[in-house]
């Protein structure tokens, strides 16, 4: 078989907003084109975004990765069908609009990530819901998921996993090094692409999750839209002292962190906008934590992920981080669906057994190849 794939990549975060979706085509290594189309996003509604919650609750009792038990049962159907459903929908708007210059029928494999619901390296425990056979009978392509767990077998957090692709667009822009990719998801994760191309990678904290978790507590919505409440808000630092009081900053890397690593305990009585804007200044400054273990300050930090579309967070970023600091989308990559095209990109380095994760990402004890292929049956 050819080296290059065009190839689907699936990612829905532990933000749980919806499904990101994106296409490249790729050898695998050096070779990244992105495919630009209009349809690479379709939301969670508020149903499913409940479960999903009611899953993340279910799963802090799993003691084995393949356990599904009520809504975990249930959040698995949601995920699996919406994914189905999404891909399908987006095979068909390519049939109706060859302007688009991507045939469907050069797709050859499809990288799911499946939503995460239980990150636990220590107990080498992680869990991402999603049926992999399932999607890969009904789409008639190969699909290649659990991208995490022979890491964690071999020693490693099992996260990061992005980071070989960060370093493939680093490369591919002929960026001066070194710089730092941040990824503001639920948890905020970085990549440090060092001199000689060495990657550094590990969680830095918390993303969004904490913020969107405490506009929703106060029934103002699913998120703080556009830094809205934060900006009418000011920084706690007693309370932003507290937060950062967390043994996880000590931690030398690699390291990761489950979703609900973070409490929202020290904000107990504090307002809306208050409290949106001390965890909005908790992101930025946990994350600028993280320069203490680069061997030379980045020259550029590249800022990706949901945290992009929040002005307000942007802006405690530029405070906080040493260095220039921009969005992806300044540099031509897109900031909402750099993990979908890593999962696609991942998939294609798994089939063709190379390397995933690295000493310098995840802690495992030398570079590893990971993923499950599932090929179609029936």
């Amino acid at each position: 078989m050819s080296k290059i794939y065009t190839a689907i990549g699936l990612m829905s975060g532990t933000s749980m907003d919806g499904i990101d979706l994106a296409i490249i085509t790729t050898d695998g290594e050096d070779l990244v084109e992105r495919e630009r189309l209009d349809v690479f996003h379709q939301e969670f509604t508020t149903s499913d975004r409940e479960v999903l919650k009611k899953a993340l609750t279910a799963a802090t009792e799993l003691t084995d990765k393949n356990q599904r038990f009520g809504w975990l049962a249930t959040a698995e159907q949601i995920i699996t069908q919406k994914h189905i459903d999404f891909v399908r929908s987006t095979l068909s708007a390519f049939a109706g609009n060859p302007q688009w210059g991507l045939d469907s029928s050069n797709i050859r494999l499809i990288g799911f990530h499946g939503q995460t619901v239980l990150h636990r390296p220590d107990e080498g425990l992680t869990v991402q819901l999603g049926d992999c056979q399932t999607l890969a009978n009904t789409i008639n392509l190969p699909v290649v998921g659990d991208f995490r767990q022979a890491d964690l077998d071999a020693g490693g957090q099992g996260a990061p996993l992005v980071p070989i692709y960060h370093q493939a667009l680093a490369k591919q822009a002929k960026l001066e090094l070194p710089v730092a990719v941040l990824n503001v998801g639920g948890v905020a994760n970085v990549t440090y692409v060092g001199e000689n191309g060495e990657l550094i990678a590990f969680d830095t904290g918390p993303g969004n999750a904490l913020i969107n978790d405490w506009v929703n507590q106060h029934w103002a919505g699913e998120m703080d839209e556009g830094g809205k409440y934060a900006a009418q808000g000011c920084v706690n630092e007693d309370v932003l002292t507290a937060l950062l009081d967390n043994a996880y900053f000590s931690q030398n890397p690699p390291k990761s962190l489950d979703r609900n690593h973070f409490s929202l305990e020290p904000l107990e009585g504090m307002s809306l906008p208050w409290g949106a804007m001390t965890l909005t200044s908790f992101t930025a400054l946990a994350a600028s934590r993280a320069e203490l273990y680069f061997p030379v300050p980045p020259k550029k930090w590249i800022i990706c992920g949901g945290g992009v579309r929040n002005p307000v967070l942007m802006a405690e970023f530029q405070k906080r981080l040493s260095g220039e600091v921009l969005s992806a989308n300044d540099l031509g990559w897109s900031s909402d669906y750099m993990e979908a095209e890593a999962f696609a990109y991942l998939a294609v380095r798994s089939i063709r057994g190379l390397p995933l994760t690295f000493p310098g990402t995840t802690g495992v004890g030398a570079p590893l190849t990971g993923g499950v292929l599932h090929k179609p049956q029936g």
